[in-house]
Order: C-alpha cells, then sequence, then structure tokens
C-alpha cells in the first residue's frame, strides 16, 4: 500500500481520451475519498461533495448549501463567497444541491487564486458558522414589523423555491422524479417545497450538518495542471483533524412497483380569454420508468445512446410519433436522468388538452412496442452513436469548465460505490456498446423491451392547469399566516419582532476590516497587465468575407454561417429564428427532415442556428445576425459542406405540418422561459427601448416573440401561402454570399485542408447585390407591468447611459461589479429575499439595466434601485475594497472560453466594431480605477433615477399592490 501525505492510493490509471493521469486515494485516518486528474488544462477545478438525503422536503440541504457560505472559523465574515465573487479570477463559483448530494466547485487559471478558493471552501463546509439568523436569512423566518403588523415569510431559499413552483415545467420534472421514488429521499424535494420549508426548525438545520458534512461522507476532487502533491498537503491540513466517522448517507433503492401508477396534479395557469391564449387552458403529461442503478458504465452509456435514439434528434422515432400526433405542442419530460443512485426515463407532452392523456400515453407504448418488435433503423442509430461518440470526444463543455463537467461525471457511479472512472474512461463502454450495436440489430430493441415494455415500474404523471391554483394559494398562505399570529401571545409576537430586527441589524452591518483582512485575495500585481488575443484573419474569397482563428481544437471544424438579418425587411425579423430551425429540421428537395436530421447528426457534430444582436461601436446601428453553427471532424469536411449546401440551396419550405410544428414547438419553450428567466426577458424588454440591435432581439427572442409565435400558428392555419410566401422571401434575402459571413475556428493545418471545399462552397452560393433594409423600431410602452402566473417577480429598470451624457471608462466594469457584489446583493437578496439581483452596462450602445431575479417585491426592489447612488456616494470605499472590485473587473474579462466560443466571440468582436485596441484601453482604465470615478458614476446614475424606465414581469397581485401605492403608471400586459 502507497502512502503519502496521509493518503493512501487506490487505483492509478492514465484516461488517454481525456489526456489525463488520474489517482485515487483514501484519507487514512477519516476515509475521504479523493479523485486527483491531472492534465493540461490551465481552468482548474476542485470539488467536494457530501451524500446529504433528505428526510423531509423542508429544504434543509438547500439551505445549509447556501449557509455553509455565510462565515466559517478561519473567515469570520458574513459572507465569503461574496467576498470570493468580489475579488477572485475564478472562472466558477457556486454550490449545487442534488437529489441526493450537496457539491462545492470552484476554478481559475491562477493557481494562487484557485488554492485561496480551495481554502475557503475547505473551511466553509467544516467549520461554517452556522448561527439561528444564518437559517432565518437563507431559509426563512417572519417578517414582523411590530406585534399589530401583518406576519409575512422570508428568506432566499423560501422565495427561490416560490419561484421553482411557480414553473410548470420545474412542477413536472419534480413530480415525475417523485412518482418513482416514493420509498426513498428522491421522493421528497431536496430544494424545499414553499409550503414545507417554514417546518424547519434550526434543531434540525444545526443536526443536518453535523451528520452530514464530515470528511468520512467526503468525495473530493481536482482536476488541471497544477501540482498534484500540493493538492494532498492542501487537503491534510484540513482532514488530519478529524477521526474516522460512521456516517449513514446510504441512498436505499426503491422497491418495484407491481403495476404502473397513475397521478395528477394541479399547477397555475392563465386564465381562459387571456391575450393569446385559446379558451382552454393546456396540461402536461409524462410518462416515466424507473431504471437500473447507474454504475454500470457500459449500460449507462448504452441508456444514453437509446435516449437519443428514441427523442434526442427531430425525427427520432417517439419525438416525432409524439409531436406529428397533434396531441400537445412540444416534448414535456427531463428524458434520461442518470445522475442519481437509480436512473430513470420520462417523456411526453407539453400544451396538452389533460382529456387526451390516456390517448398520449397509449401511443408512447404502441411507438415502443413497435420500435421494439419492427426493430430500429440502422441509420438511427448510427446517428445516435455518432453524436454521443463525438460529444465525449469533444469534451465541450460550453460555459462550465471542462473539469467541472468531468466531476460531475464522476460521481453519478462514485457517490454509489461504483468506480468513479468509469465514465470518464469511456473508450471501453464505448467500444462496447458500438460492438453490440454492430453484432445485433435488435440490440436496442431489446432494451426497449427490457427497461420499458416489460418494466411494471412506470408512472403517468398528468399536470392540470388551474387558473384559480395562485389565487388560492395566496389566499392560503394569507390564512395560514393568520392563523399562526393568532395563535402567537403577545410576548411571542414581540420576539419574533425582535428577532426581524436582529436579523437586519446583523445583515446591515459591515464586516470589520479586521474579518474582512482574513479573506485571501491576490494583489494588483498579480494580474496580466494585457489582454489575451484570439487569433483572427480576414480573408477574402470572390467578394466573400472568411474570419479564420488559428486555434488548436484537436481535429474540428468549428464553421459559422452568418446571415446579414439587416437584409429583411422588419416585419420579417420575428421568423428568423423558425428559418433558422427550419434550415436544418424541415427537409431538402430530396430528403425528408427524419432522413436530414439523421443525415446531420450521421456525418457531423451538429448544426444548429443562433441569433447573434449587438450594437455597433460609434454607429446607430445594430450587427443582427442569423447564424447557423456547424461543426464536424477534419475527415467529415466533404460531408458537413455537403449537408450545409443542401439545407442552404435545396431547402423545402413547403411543409406546413412541420412547420406548425416548429412554430407550436417555439410557442413551448418561450413560455417555458418566462418563469425560470424572467430577468433575462425583463432585460430584453428594456433594451428595446434605446437601441437597434436590441429592438431587434427582442422581437426575435423576447416577450413581442411570443406574442408574435400566437398569432403565427392561427396565421399558419387560414393562410399558409401568405406565410410559405414570406418564408421564400426570408431565403431569398440571407442566402446571398455577398452578405454572408463565414467564420472559421480550425488550427492552420486543418484549415489548410478545408479551404479548398470552403471556398468551393462559397461559390456554389447564390450572389446578388446586397440590400440594407432600413427599420423604424416601434418600442413597447415605457412603463410595463407583464402579468404572469407566478409567486415571484422580476423587476427591472433601465436608461442609456450615453444619451445621458456619460462616456464610457473601464472603472464602470469595476463599479458595475462591486454593486451587484455589495449593495444590491445585501440590499436585495439579504434584506429583501430575492434570489438575486444584477446590474450592466453594455459598453458598445450604453444601456445600463438593473434587474432582480425571482424577487418577492417591487416596490421595495426599485427603491433599491434608485438608492444605488447614494450608496456610490456615501459608503466609504477602502483601498482592500477597491482591489477586490478590479481584481473581480480583469476576472470578468479574462473568462476561460474554450476553442469554438474564442472563435465565436472574435466573429461578435468583428461584427460590432470592438477593436482589440479599444479592450486593451478598457482593461487600463479598470487597472487604474479610483475612488473618484465611484463618486462621478453616482452623478451619472442620479440621472438614470429620474429617467430610468421600468418592467416588471409577475403576478396581477403584486403589480397591482404596486400600482395602488404608486399610481397608474405600468402599463399592462397579459403575458401567460
Amino acid at each position: 500500500m502507497t502512502i503519502h501525505a496521509g493518503f493512501e492510493l487506490l487505483k492509478s490509471a492514465t484516461i488517454t481520451e481525456l489526456k489525463t493521469e488520474a489517482k485515487f486515494y483514501r484519507h487514512v485516518r477519516t476515509g475521504a475519498e479523493v479523485l486527483s486528474l491531472v492534465n493540461d488544462d490551465e481552468n482548474k477545478v476542485f470539488g467536494i461533495a457530501f451524500r446529504t438525503p433528505p428526510e423531509d422536503s423542508t429544504g434543509v440541504a438547500h439551505i445549509l448549501e447556501h449557509s455553509v457560505l455565510c462565515g466559517s472559523r478561519k473567515f469570520p465574515v458574513k459572507e465569503p463567497f461574496v467576498e470570493l465573487l468580489k475579488g477572485s479570477l475564478k472562472t466558477f463559483l457556486n454550490a449545487f444541491t442534488y437529489p441526493d448530494k450537496t457539491c462545492y466547485p470552484v476554478a481559475s487559471q491562477n493557481v494562487k487564486d484557485f488554492y485561496n478558493l480551495v481554502d475557503v471552501y475547505l473551511d466553509a463546509v467544516f467549520y461554517p458558522l452556522i448561527t439561528p439568523y444564518t437559517l432565518q436569512q437563507e431559509g426563512w423566518h417572519f417578517e414582523l414589523e411590530s406585534p399589530d403588523a401583518p406576519l409575512t415569510y422570508k428568506g432566499v431559499v423560501y422565495n427561490e423555491m416560490k419561484g421553482a413552483y411557480s414553473s410548470p415545467d420545474s412542477i413536472l420534472a419534480e413530480s415525475s422524479q417523485q412518482s418513482l421514488f416514493p420509498d426513498t429521499p428522491y421522493g421528497l424535494d431536496s430544494g424545499g417545497h414553499p409550503k414545507i420549508i417554514p417546518n424547519l426548525t434550526y434543531e434540525q438545520f444545526k443536526s443536518f450538518h453535523d451528520k452530514f458534512y464530515h470528511p468520512s461522507n467526503a468525495r473530493i476532487y481536482f482536476y488541471g495542471d497544477d501540482d498534484p502533491d500540493e493538492r494532498l498537503r492542501i487537503l491534510s491540513r484540513y482532514l488530519d483533524g478529524f477521526d474516522r466517522s460512521e456516517v449513514d448517507s446510504r441512498i436505499p433503492l426503491q422497491r418495484p412497483f407491481e403495476r404502473a401508477k397513475r397521478i395528477r396534479r394541479p399547477f397555475a395557469s392563465g386564465k381562459p380569454g387571456d391575450e393569446g391564449r385559446g379558451s382552454k387552458p393546456k396540461g402536461m403529461i409524462t410518462v416515466n420508468w424507473l431504471l437500473p442503478e447507474t454504475v454500470d458504465g457500459e449500460l449507462n452509456l448504452a441508456l444514453q445512446v437509446l435516449e437519443h435514439v428514441l427523442i434526442g434528434m427531430p425525427g427520432s422515432p417517439l419525438r416525432k410519433a409524439l409531436i406529428d400526433s397533434g396531441l400537445g405542442d412540444d416534448l414535456a419530460g427531463t428524458g434520461l436522468e442518470n445522475e442519481l443512485r437509480q436512473s430513470y426515463f420520462s417523456t411526453g407532452l407539453k400544451g396538452i388538452d389533460v382529456d387526451e392523456a390516456d390517448g398520449i400515453e397509449d401511443l408512447i407504448l404502441k411507438t415502443l412496442e413497435t420500435l421494439s418488435k419492427e426493430g430500429i433503423d440502422p441509420e438511427t442509430v448510427e446517428a445516435a452513436l455518432n453524436t454521443i461518440e463525438f460529444q465525449l470526444r469533444e469534451n465541450n463543455a460550453g460555459s462550465y469548465p471542462r473539469g467541472l463537467i468531468q466531476m460531475l461525471r464522476a460521481l453519478s457511479t462514485w457517490l454509489y460505490e461504483g468506480d468513479p472512472l468509469a465514465l470518464l474512461a469511456f473508450e471501453t463502454p464505448l467500444s462496447a456498446v458500438k460492438s453490440r450495436a454492430a453484432a445485433d440489430n435488435s440490440y436496442f430493441g431489446h432494451l426497449i423491451d427490457r427497461f420499458f415494455l416489460k418494466n411494471p415500474h412506470r408512472t403517468t404523471v398528468v399536470l392540470v392547469p388551474d387558473p384559480d391554483l395562485g389565487i388560492k394559494e395566496e389566499a392560503e398562505e394569507r390564512e395560514r399566516l393568520e392563523s399562526i399570529r393568532k395563535a402567537m401571545s403577545l410576548e411571542m409576537l414581540q420576539a419574533a419582532v425582535a428577532d426581524a430586527r436582529e436579523l437586519r441589524r446583523r445583515q446591515q452591518t459591515p464586516d470589520s476590516p479586521e474579518a474582512l483582512s482574513t479573506i485571501p485575495t491576490l494583489k494588483i500585481s498579480d494580474l496580466d497587465k494585457e489582454n489575451k488575443k484570439i487569433p483572427s484573419d480576414v480573408l477574402t474569397w470572390n467578394g466573400s468575407n472568411i474570419l479564420f482563428h488559428d486555434i488548436f481544437t484537436n481535429g474540428i471544424i468549428y464553421l459559422d454561417l452568418g446571415f446579414d438579418l439587416h437584409t429583411l425587411p422588419q416585419d420579417y425579423l420575428p421568423y428568423a429564428s423558425l428559418f433558422g430551425r427550419a434550415l436544418v429540421e424541415i427537409g431538402t428537395k430530396t430528403e425528408d427532415f427524419v432522413s436530414l436530421t439523421r443525415r446531420i447528426s450521421r456525418k457531423t457534430g451538429g448544426i444548429r442556428p443562433d441569433l447573434l444582436t449587438s450594437a455597433v461601436k460609434d454607429s446607430g446601428s445594430g450587427a443582427v445576425w442569423l447564424i447557423l453553427r456547424a461543426k464536424s471532424m477534419v475527415s467529415q469536411a466533404e460531408d458537413l459542406l455537403s449537408i450545409l449546401g443542401d439545407v442552404l440551396l435545396n431547402i423545402h419550405l413547403d411543409n406546413r405540418e412541420r412547420f406548425k410544428q416548429m412554430v407550436l414547438e417555439e410557442k413551448a419553450r418561450q413560455e417555458q422561459r418566462l418563469v425560470p428567466m424572467g430577468h433575462q426577458m425583463v432585460n430584453l424588454r428594456l433594451r428595446s427601448h434605446f437601441g437597434e440591435a436590441d429592438w431587434a432581439s427582442e422581437q426575435m427572442m423576447g416577450v413581442s416573440y411570443l406574442m408574435f409565435l400566437r398569432k403565427l400558428a392561427n396565421t399558419i392555419d387560414e393562410d399558409w401561402a401568405g406565410v410559405l410566401s414570406i418564408l421564400e422571401s426570408v431565403r431569398t434575402h440571407l442566402v446571398n454570399r455577398r452578405s454572408m459571413l463565414f467564420n472559421v475556428t480550425l488550427d492552420q493545418p486543418g484549415f489548410s485542408r478545408f479551404k479548398n471545399g470552403l471556398e468551393a462552397f462559397i461559390d456554389s452560393l447564390p450572389a446578388a447585390d446586397a440590400v440594407r433594409a432600413e427599420w423604424l423600431p416601434q418600442p413597447p410602452p415605457e412603463f410595463e407591468g407583464l402579468l404572469i402566473p407566478a409567486q415571484v417577480n422580476y423587476v427591472g429598470k433601465g436608461f442609456d447611459l450615453y444619451r445621458l451624457g456619460y462616456k464610457f471608462n473601464g472603472s464602470v466594469q469595476v463599479i458595475s461589479g462591486y454593486l451587484r457584489n455589495s449593495w444590491l446583493w445585501d440590499r436585495v437578496r439579504v434584506q429583501g429575499g430575492a434570489y438575486g439581483a444584477f446590474c450592466m452596462l453594455d459598453r458598445i450602445s450604453g444601456i445600463f439595466t438593473f434587474v432582480s431575479y425571482r424577487d418577492p417585491n417591487v416596490g421595495k426592489t426599485l427603491e433599491t434601485f434608485d438608492l444605488t447612488s447614494d450608496f456610490l456616494r456615501r459608503s466609504p470605499l477602502s483601498e482592500e475594497e477597491l482591489t477586490k472590485a478590479i481584481i473581480g473587473a480583469i476576472g470578468n474579462l479574462d473568462a476561460y472560453l474554450l476553442p469554438d466560443s474564442k472563435g465565436y466571440m472574435s466573429m461578435l468582436r468583428y461584427l460590432s466594431h470592438d477593436k482589440d485596441e479599444d479592450r486593451q484601453q478598457m482593461r487600463n482604465e479598470v487597472l487604474m480605477t479610483s475612488t473618484r470615478e465611484f463618486s462621478a458614476f453616482a452623478k451619472v446614475l442620479d440621472a438614470l433615477k429620474d429617467r430610468g424606465l421600468v418592467k416588471v414581469l409577475g403576478p396581477k397581485s403584486a403589480i397591482d399592490e404596486s400600482i395602488s401605492t404608486r399610481g397608474d403608471w405600468l402599463k399592462l400586459l397579459q403575458v401567460l
């Protein structure tokens, strides 16, 4: 046995597919397990996870996830997490609560910064200063101004979960999971149910930490290019202070059902007759199966492929059967969930008539039976296998660090005593699945028969719309609180008032300089003075522009085709997203959409549409583009270009049924976004008043787009010829090589092989004089109340600072970050109970916006926004705080980007005329920021306070209350 720094080495392996050396350790003294991955990725990741199965739905695990980051033994400040947000170069800093585990990951490219983050997180989880007031702030408490005032609930997690339970999709996902696991922790809500959260006591809260947050229950993870020995030395300094403890955190297996079950559950919906809605509100349905344990790497991967076969592509047979049925608007369900001890599969439809639920269930079962008996098209299997393999080899984590995705993948087996490398080293299970599929055409059909058709552990969950549910729940909460209030003696009421005041006093009392000095931080001298540049060359070919980014991509071509939407009449703008989807989802003259989408999955790494909008520097116009994002291996370049040629030149738009399916899907997805992404919708709506690009963005992605989709669904039935004519006109305007842009991210050797084919492809496209259309934006009312059936609000206020005379200086990046992580955090989140609040300046357009997220307030939040200038003017800023704010701003400027994101970002900068020298000037100004700029910016915000526009997305009750206290100042629009 090899012992190093108190750790015994259990396993050592080379993961060739990740170019990683892996070592798996156990801490001798405590039994804590450590997975240490060493590779050349500069974006280093650390994470510590605990198994935390809940015993009820009070949300104790979730509240504790928030609370351990509110001060610890070594770092006795109110919120070390926020101090790190202010002054770290972090590329990731957060925490997650799952149904059975709580994870605390961090990431940074700077090794000193990285170890600072690790130190704070380790002290936080093992030695938190969790007091009764921590529970009150992060979980719940009674808010009472005086003994005779109304009693209310307040708390960050309480309001976060009210937001979650305002989303029908969240309710459906939670209900589907719980229906399959009635006898295990998975049958509870680890996030917390708003009705049950107030049952949580401090004793239960503290006991949960004492039980589960122990090294003997910990799984610790490192990834990246830092010193692997230093990792163990850091850990030993914490772990050696504990003894081994027997922590019973096992996740029991769910007993199998003898027969299928059905569950109906209501959700708050819009009222019949609301603008844009039909006379009968629509529901949702999922059919769900419990599947085997996740620890078998081969079966886990096989089920991932099967999920893609069934529903992963637009033409997948189960997805197609559901959408073609016309019984719903879009697919529902989470698909395959394989991050719990037992995996499960969930699929169905949203936008249904609940009276047709039986028929939808029968359709799902009959489709699966047909696939099992008659077999699955071999090309569909090939497409699914190619897609999963491409994703594994590309290892593209999007905005997440790659190491974080690998950590979560490892935990899906490791947490349940399985091999943590089972899914990281994917070559062996992938080869096994491919071999089985090649040897037996019925391989996936057998899986369907075994795990679906012959599996009695099945549930059907139907969500039934209830237009009055929101009002009922508000009334029930008021009655519950009034009942509690009546049962309280005068002494109890006085104690509640005193507790609420003491909590506010603690929240409003700043940390002492001595406490703040304990938070480790970098120095300005540790920061790079120069921006990292992205390689970019502008090439031309027969009048077309090609942007080339010479970046190592591990043999993958990233090709973005840009279509200038400014060549369209403005009335056609809302069609852009749909047209982009149609290019890859409606079919061509020689292939229906099933064959086309299957071919894309077989021969490429994927092709998808995107929208890019930005103001253009020193210009009154905007860059508004539809981007077709494509990728493949260099060896697949010919196939990639052939497919792109077919979809651009031979698209068959005259398919009314398929196009209407896409419209209904888009509508359902826009409606789904309203609650979880309400802050984005409010921000878009605000910004649409001040610039062409933002107005266009709102037309294509915001509330206006949702209203357009509802009307278009009817127009397709009434005037398909007119709709088709517009789509053909859009194609004619956009598919023109003289107005298109071709963006390639690839290393030089790969580009040399690809260049001739790309040039031939460009030559094959139509060429015509590009005419720029003139748009006359018509923004919505300036002050709006956007009504949705929710239990929370999203509040926004903003204006164009350049119209107020402000001249951009890089210091605003420092100031806005400081405001987010101090003033707005303290007033809107900590004291106000919202889940979050933001402020941001677009330096190209000059638009500055405040936005809150899952907010119980309207008026108080707007008041906070308006007091921001006073805060900047009156709150002294220490040199230490200024340094942290500068470091945080530099961290945001230096956000870690994967190769495809680098090429895309460079294209955005090219289109918005954002030059390297301007960005370097901004960096210089960030580094030179002083307290003078803070005072100067306060004057700018004074003007915004008076002239800023306001948007509120939320329930009618909250908006009506705001109107009653401030006068009839909001124009109401029923959105949902």
